[in-house]
């Protein structure tokens, strides 16, 4: 009721401080619609022989595209399993103990039990490391091409290296 009352008084006091003339003679009148624009744009580009713009199959992967690519993939599919790692605790039924003594009792082997370990770690420390790297960009540093691909593989290496000592936990 109160926002009613503030939208209702501050619209009745707008209106008193502005008059009718003042808000037609600042209106700018649109000169073109979308679609003329579009048919200019299209026509002073093919009147200049502009090529369209290249598809991304024509680019040579490297690695700092690459691992851009990685790095936004592995941030969506950690919140995706955080989202629904939250969810499975409120709807299955049972405690963590319960399930981890499922786990247990399927008696996997400690290759299979490091192996799923690594697999779930990689990408939490891959995605930790570049970003660590993207926030030294962010301080200007390391911003050559060589740069890039030397942090680029020091990111990689470092992935490796924690992932494997955390999956031997």
């Amino acid at each position: 009721m109160a926002a009613l009352l503030l939208r209702h008084v501050g619209r009745h006091c707008l209106r008193a401080h502005l008059s009718p003339q003042l808000c037609i003679r600042n209106a700018v009148p649109l000169g073109t619609t979308a679609k003329e624009e579009m048919e200019r744009f299209w026509s002073k580009n093919t009147s200049l022989n502009r090529p369209l713009s290249p598809h991304i199959s024509i680019y040579g992967w490297s690695l700092p595209m690459a691992m851009s690519i990685c790095h936004r993939g592995t941030g969506i599919a950690l919140s995706a399993g955080v989202s629904l790692f939250g969810l499975s605790a409120l709807l299955v039924p049972g405690s963590f103990e319960s399930h981890l003594e499922f786990v247990k009792s399927l008696c996997l082997g400690p290759a299979l039990i490091h192996t799923a370990k690594f697999a779930l770690v990689f990408p939490l420390m891959y995605h930790t490391w570049n970003g660590i790297r993207h926030l030294m960009w962010d301080l200007g540093k390391g911003l050559t091409i060589s740069q890039l691909h030397q942090s680029g593989e020091a990111v990689l290496v470092l992935t490796v290296l924690s992932s494997v000592g955390l999956a031997a936990m």
